[in-house]
């Protein structure tokens, strides 16, 4: 008898009809002369291996200011760039090559051996042999027991994100310059910094690729510590109309978990999404992976905003500390009080 072909993953239509929406618009981009580039974000590995982060668009021009920063960028901005599904992507590292292909968002997302260095280091990715783009990694040396995931809306930067429209306010209408740091964030996650040199700094967030470059900019603006940024692809998916922000979140931390099993993390987030209960989750299934949990508390007009505030378990009994507050500089008093930190 035969063997028969296993059926096919059903793909939601959604999906189907975003692709070849994606695929019209680079078909008329291409007829007007533009290219596709590899935009690229800040990853992470390890001594032998790294994970490579970026993603391959066509971006319309933006015309940049003597400074080097980009006049009056609004959000909507970001979300024209079109993205290049399945793309060829050359990626060269120490002087050896690969060729990796992008999946149908353009998001490059893959995982390379490497003999690195820890600490920053820079390699080259290039598109159908365009001009070659430098990008960043950090490498966390086999001897590093501390690193710290942060979350980034209403965490470091203040963005009201639960509540859809406003949401869709913040992204795609607020000039970039204008969207504020929660105060004393930047404070502490640079005192962490300073204090755990070779250190990995992972900002985690349900955003969108889409804003990469925007948060890159913020977080250098603000003076925040450089680090990797971990986001999430736009639209839907095969099965489902929306991606899961908390399915995201969790499956990226139980990722750092599998690839660092030495290191104790740091997890900081806010009362305005699901932060606690990811976390809670986490730690319950990776206790020794965990050094301890800060939850920044929204004020008053921020809960209203975001359209209210988690209900924040008791920890009291948890098997690590377990701290809130409601900015950084509070934050970094209880962190020091249980421990975490030195003071």
């Amino acid at each position: 008898m035969p063997a028969t072909a296993p059926p096919r993953a059903k793909v939601l239509w959604l999906a189907r009809l975003e692709y070849r929406f994606h695929t019209w618009r680079e078909r008329r981009a291409r007829a007007r002369g533009q290219k596709p580039t590899v935009t690229p974000f800040p990853g992470y590995g390890g001594v032998d291996w790294v994970r490579v982060l970026g993603r391959v668009l066509i971006v319309p021009p933006v015309k940049p200011i003597g400074t080097g920063e980009y006049a009056s960028v609004r959000g909507w901005r970001s979300f024209l760039s079109v993205p290049v599904g399945f793309a060829q992507v050359s990626i060269t590292i120490a002087g050896v090559t690969h060729d990796v292909v992008t999946d149908r968002g353009g998001v490059l997302d893959t995982v390379l051996p490497a003999r690195l260095e820890p600490g920053w280091q820079t390699f080259e990715m290039s598109v159908e042999g365009g001009e070659p783009v430098e990008t960043r990694v950090f490498i966390v040396g086999p001897d590093v027991r501390f690193g710290v995931v942060s979350d980034v809306d209403d965490t470091v930067m203040v963005t009201a994100l639960p509540r859809p429209l406003l949401a869709a306010w913040n992204s795609f209408v607020v000039d970039e310059h204008a969207r504020q740091p929660v105060p004393g964030m930047a404070v502490l996650l640079e005192r962490i910094a300073r204090d755990n040199p070779g250190s990995p700094m992972i900002y985690l967030s349900t955003g969108a690729w889409n804003i990469a470059p925007t948060l890159i900019r913020f977080l250098r603006r603000h003076l925040f510590p450089p680090g990797s940024i971990l986001l999430t692809d736009w639209g839907p998916t095969h099965d489902r109309w929306f991606r899961s922000g908390m399915a995201h979140k969790l499956s990226n931390l139980n990722r750092l978990a599998r690839e660092f099993p030495q290191i104790r993390w740091l997890l900081i987030g806010d009362d305005g999404q699901h932060d606690d209960k990811i976390y809670t989750s986490f730690t319950r299934r990776h206790p020794g992976n965990v050094v301890g949990v800060a939850i920044r508390r929204l004020s008053p007009a921020e809960a209203v905003l975001a359209g209210g505030r988690t209900n924040v378990d008791d920890h009291s009994a948890a098997s690590v500390p377990w701290v809130t507050d409601s900015d950084g500089a509070g934050l970094l008093e209880r962190l020091e009080e249980v421990g975490v930190l030195e003071s």
